[in-house]
């Protein structure tokens, strides 16, 4: 599918360390190329890493036992490439596009090293539909047809990293064929043809940019979780990270972003995971009901599999998988949300191949370009409007998996840098049961919210007032504190009980519209900026109970139901009772 025409060579083993072979070549080879280590009958799939002189590098994605010097290398001349078309949706691949279904039909529950399969079905058939016909200019990202993939009309383009304008010379009639057929001939300047399949390969490393326009990210993209999408809202084509110790949630926070975002197609890209917590994912996603349609999540999703227990240098294909197969998507027009879970074993695979380069270590013995590697990944995300006027997005969202919970190490402090929202997860709140864990004091968002923003910073500086005269109690107890003090720390705890928190495992108080959280937050609001006067501690405490209890009911109750009004004002009648007779209570 590319210009350029596939050249093969073949080079001999010259040194063995772990998963990474030194190789003499005669001819020449290009970085992040594709070479088989063959030993026996096998073919080891590897990726030059590094070039020097007639010697290169190359990380073997296998199981390297066996190979010695003077073994044989054959060198593809292509790229690290996934193929793009039909039937990617509902599938789950390995970090390198081969099917794991169908890999297990063919090796058993043991995968064999040295098997690979077409990343799409050479057999399924789809109906495709002409939109352009002969004499028509395309160019590299325009459409000549669709196919209909589940709820999505897909489209078949010229492909990627085609350069000028083509002439369509032929172009194929209705009809129901194989991602092999050949459904358009086009014909560039020199009059040479070029044939279009419903399928294209593309470079894994490089970035899909046949758009017109990237654009800013500014339209919200809805998680229906209120912590996030008040406090620490995410944009269509933004960024954002999740960091966090082991077992804060990180993984449940994913799966709920995922099934509830205002996205068209999510990812999931689990590079490194412990094995467990894969195998839940790949049992729980296609029972989850999308909201959206009420059929299985899965018709909209892709994942990605790459345990800890798989070869390390897998991991680093899965995200640029993942990412690259988003950004074709995004292609078409659609919101996709690319999911990394956990980008931490992906840099300790970067740092273990410095190792093995004998590079020069930076802090903590990464790689010193690691900034720059994790700073490329996330800059593929954006927001884009394509040739035709349509706009598309991906949104990238990474999970960072800190030892002991420490935000001051390498792989989270690089990715800070560069991640448009940090949605840090605290050990206590986890402890306490006060979920989702995101810290509301240390996270942050520089994407604009659904609420007031003067209203929001009025808030925020309230819970930080409230957590300060918490930290103070601590010291002085409650004698100690005063009243107005003490009220202040009340009405922070009443924030976090009934809007910071949420119950994931309800139906209505899990998904919290956009326009019910903008009527939510503008009522708490009122509540936070009421004067309030109580004659004792204990008196302000119960109060404040039993607002707590009224809010946690209205928060389950359906908005557009009648009881939800009336919830509300049994919550503004006992607070608006409390200020007019406090002096008296």
């Amino acid at each position: 599918m590319s210009e350029t025409k596939t050249r093969t060579s073949t080079g001999t083993i010259d040194g063995v360390n772990g998963n990474l072979i030194r190789v003499t070549f005669p001819e020449a080879v290009m970085q992040n190329e594709v070479g088989y280590a063959v030993i026996n009958n096998l073919k080891l799939k590897a990726e030059i890493v590094r070039i020097r002189g007639r010697q290169c590098w190359l990380q073997v994605f296998e199981d390297t036992a066996g190979l010695k010097v003077g073994d044989p290398v054959e060198f593809s001349g292509e790229l690290l490439s996934v193929e793009l078309g039909p039937g990617l949706l509902k599938s789950v691949y390995d970090g390198l596009q081969n099917p794991l279904p169908e890999l297990a039909e063919q090796c058993g529950y043991f995968l064999e090293r040295g098997q690979y399969i077409d990343g799409l079905d050479r057999t399924a058939k789809w109906d495709f539909t002409p939109s352009v016909k002969a004499g028509d200019l395309v160019e590299a990202g325009e459409s000549v047809g669709t196919v209909p993939e589940g709820m999505f009309t897909h489209r078949i383009m010229v492909p990627f990293d085609w350069r000028g304008k083509f002439t369509v010379k032929e172009i194929s009639a209705a009809q129901t064929c194989t991602v092999d057929t050949v459904i358009a001939k086009v014909a560039d300047s020199a009059g040479e043809l070029r044939d279009i399949k419903l399928y294209q390969s593309w470079p894994v490393k490089k970035a899909i940019t046949a758009f017109d326009e990237r654009l800013r990210p500014t339209e919200n993209m809805t998680t229906q979780v209120r912590i996030l999408d008040t406090f620490f809202p995410v944009a269509k084509g933004g960024t954002y990270c999740i960091p966090g110790p082991f077992g804060a949630g990180k993984t449940v926070l994913q799966q709920i972003t995922s099934r509830r975002a205002d996205v068209d197609i999510v990812i999931v890209a689990a590079c490194g995971e412990r094995a467990g917590e894969v195998v839940e994912t790949l049992r729980e996603f296609p029972e989850l009901e999308d909201p959206r349609t009420g059929k299985s999540l899965m018709e909209r999703t892709l994942i990605i599999c790459n345990t800890s227990s798989m070869p390390v240098a897998s991991r680093e294909a899965s995200v640029y998988t993942g990412v690259t197969i988003a950004e074709y998507y995004r292609q078409m027009g659609l919101n996709v949300l690319m999911l990394a879970d956990s980008t931490s074993r992906w840099a300790q695979a970067l740092r273990e191949l410095s190792g093995r380069l004998e590079e020069i270590p930076g802090e903590e013995a990464f790689p010193a370009y690691l900034e720059t590697v994790i700073a490329n990944f996330y800059e593929r995300a954006g927001l884009v409007r394509l040739k035709d006027g349509t706009i598309g997005s991906v949104t990238i969202g990474g999970t960072v998996s800190p030892a002991g919970g420490n935000f001051e190490e390498p792989v989270t402090q690089s990715t800070l840098k560069v991640v448009g929202a940090f949605h840090g997860l605290s050990r206590e709140r986890s402890d306490q049961r006060r979920y989702p864990s995101i810290d509301p004091l240390e996270s942050w968002s520089k994407y604009p919210s659904l609420v007031d923003p003067e209203k929001l910073d009025q808030t925020r500086r309230g819970l930080r007032e409230g957590r300060d005269v918490e930290q103070m109690m601590k010291v002085v107890g409650e004698e100690g504190t005063a009243m107005p003090d003490f009220v202040m720390y009340l009405k922070a705890e009443f924030l976090d009980e009934v809007y910071l928190q949420q119950d994931a495992f309800h139906d209505v108080d899990g998904a919290s519209s956009a326009e019910r959280q903008t009527h939510v937050f503008s009522i708490i609001h009122q509540i936070l900026t009421t004067p309030l006067t109580f004659k004792t501690r204990d008196n302000a405490r119960q109060e404040f109970l039993r607002w707590q209890q009224i809010a946690k009911d209205w928060n389950r109750i359906p908005m557009e139901s009648p009881e939800f009004k009336t919830a509300e004002e049994k919550l503004l009648a006992a607070v608006e009772a409390c200020r007019s007779t406090g002096e008296e209570k």
